[in-house]
């Protein structure tokens, strides 16, 4: 048995049909002291067979781990209408999952590329040249052996001001591993997938106060996820919050600072309540869903009495500021009137103390009063940019695949990755994806295994739906767009360290240099090697005297 190996860059994405020689070599790089570095190994095996390898991993760093990159399905890599920056537009198996290796080491195939992560955590370490050797062995028998060499430089990473959320679905997690909402196991659960988000920059926490009335169809319903307990007596309610102080423990125990309220009104249109269950007279049943008006005399009690009852829970917890409401997802055209009713009675009833913000694409929405912050697709963007929308927020999902930054997994990793400079370059505040572990179908038709389904049934394409899968006994196991989007969040850090260090219109200027067209949301290079080597000028400016 022989096998090939060498070293190659974080941005690669190794497909089935990949030539070994093709993939450009990565033997070396830098990083600054307080990050998480990444790079693959990739390895053929030119003959026929299968067999079981062990990695070793030889450094003077601390902290360096391997995973292996196993394929997932796709029946919907890309819409028909797709532009031309994707790796294939086919149906096909793609890399994505990072598969943590046993002692019983992992799988190889003969007359295949095949790859491992390699991850890098340098916190605590100091300056230096270290060499990271990795060995691929059989019992004591040694088959390939590689050396990356990483240069930690004496400059740091600007602390994470960004405000990121990737939304939680709390009732996948029930629906996934088959436990009680709120049990024991289940509060496990949360709090090991909410460590992993954090661990991966997400500060903020979709707080499903009751079911969220996201991604479901009109007359359907999720699995019931409420934290807010309520009983009815007449037109008088209750409000029992012990499950939702709980739930901001766990999330700040994980790493979490901020918490976005489940929007109030259903989505698309905010015509219906959600989901909200509640105790009368001894029954636990749905008091309101998509039977109710949202603007009819008894739900709008209800929020009457709600908002006072939520105001004086986050004072009592000081932590009005780190709170945003949400009235409904992705409001447009005549939604206008009805949005603006629905914003007008929040804003009533919770003051200038909190925030209230929805993601949207219509500037008119934010103009007229109707959204405080407003949360823009990046396609959108350039009209508030142009309108100098102070403190603006960000988002992209399905919909924003021509010329935009996305992480499908028919995607190059820069296009996930470049995100991290816009953000940047943008003064973005804050950043919104839908999908942390959106693990059913389109309208939460149906439950799906990630590891079969990454579509949603060919309703978005591949990788929009989630970046972790559900691994064994309640352990998240990340995804390669995951760990790409954390490093894009790292270049944004890196950008603003340097910013502190010689300002920023110098820094504005070195992300423009020599191309030929500046970046901006809908405009970026295609080219690994020019977002490799601007973080390498940027360690290199960070750690000059």
């Amino acid at each position: 048995m022989k096998i090939i190996s060498k070293c190659i860059s974080s941005l690669e994405k190794v497909m089935l049909d990949t030539s070994f020689d093709s993939l450009p070599e990565y033997n070396e790089a830098t990083a600054t002291k307080n990050e998480k570095f990444n790079f693959q190994i990739a390895y053929t095996l030119p003959e026929t067979g299968r067999y079981r390898l062990n990695v070793d991993i030889i450094s003077t760093l601390n902290n360096v781990t391997a995973r292996a990159v196993a394929y997932v399905p796709s029946m919907l890599p890309c819409y028909d209408d797709h532009d031309d920056y994707v790796i294939s537009d086919k149906p096909g198996l793609f890399p994505d999952v990072l598969e943590p290796i046993t002692p019983n080491g992992f799988a190889v195939t003969g007359n295949r590329v095949s790859t491992l992560w390699v991850t890098v955590d340098t916190t605590g370490e100091m300056p230096a040249l270290h060499h990271i050797k990795i060995r691929l062995r059989a019992g004591e028998e040694i088959f390939a052996e590689t050396v990356f060499e990483l240069r930690i430089v004496d400059a740091v990473l600007a602390p994470q001001e960004l405000i990121y959320t990737n939304w939680f679905h709390t009732d996948c997690l029930c629906d996934r591993y088959n436990v009680p909402t709120f049990s024991p196991e289940h509060w496990e659960i949360i709090g090991k997938f909410i460590k992993t988000a954090s661990d991966h920059g997400m500060n903020m926490l979709l707080t499903p106060i009751f079911t969220p009335a996201l991604d479901t169809a009109v007359g359907g319903e999720r699995t019931t996820v409420q934290l807010v307990e309520v009983e009815k007596n007449g037109d008088k309610y209750a409000f029992d919050l012990t499950k939702l102080k709980k739930w901001i423990e766990v999330a700040r125990e994980n790493g979490i600072e901020y918490f976005e309220l489940a929007p109030l009104y259903t989505q698309w249109g905010a015509t219906n309540a959600p989901k909200i269950m509640a105790t009368e007279n001894g029954e636990y049943k749905r008091i309101f869903g998509w039977e109710t008006d949202a603007y009819g005399e008894e739900y709008v009690n209800f929020l009457s009495q709600l908002y006072p009852a939520l105001v004086d829970f986050f004072k009592k917890e000081e932590m009005c500021d780190k709170v945003y409401f949400h009235i409904s997802d992705e409001p447009w055209g005549d939604h206008l009137p009805r949005y603006k009713k629905a914003a007008e009675l929040l804003f009533k009833s919770i003051g200038d103390d909190f925030h209230v913000m929805d993601a949207l694409s219509s500037y008119e929405f934010y103009a007229k009063g109707a959204v405080k912050t407003p949360v823009v697709s990046t396609n959108h963007a350039q009209t508030f940019l142009d309108n100098n929308v102070p403190d603006l927020w960000c988002y992209y999902c399905c919909g924003q695949y021509k010329g935009t930054a996305n992480r499908f997994l028919a995607m190059p990793s820069l296009r996930n990755r470049v995100l991290g400079v816009q953000l940047y370059k943008f003064n973005i505040k804050g950043f919104l994806h839908w999908g942390y572990n959106f693990w059913n179908s389109q309208y939460s038709l149906e439950k799906i295994d990630p590891y079969s389904v990454t579509d949603a049934r060919e309703a978005f394409p591949s990788g929009d739906g989630f970046v972790v899968y559900p691994g064994n006994g309640g352990e998240p196991v990340c995804s390669l767009r995951l760990e790409v989007f954390y490093d894009a969040l790292q270049d944004m850090r890196a950008l603003y360290a340097l910013e502190n260090k010689i300002g920023r219109e110098k820094v504005l200027e070195l992300i423009d240099s020599g191309l030929s067209e500046e970046i901006r949301f809908e405009s970026f290079p295609h080219d690994d090697r020019w977002l490799l080597g601007l973080r390498e000028t940027v360690n290199k400016k960070l750690s000059e005297k």
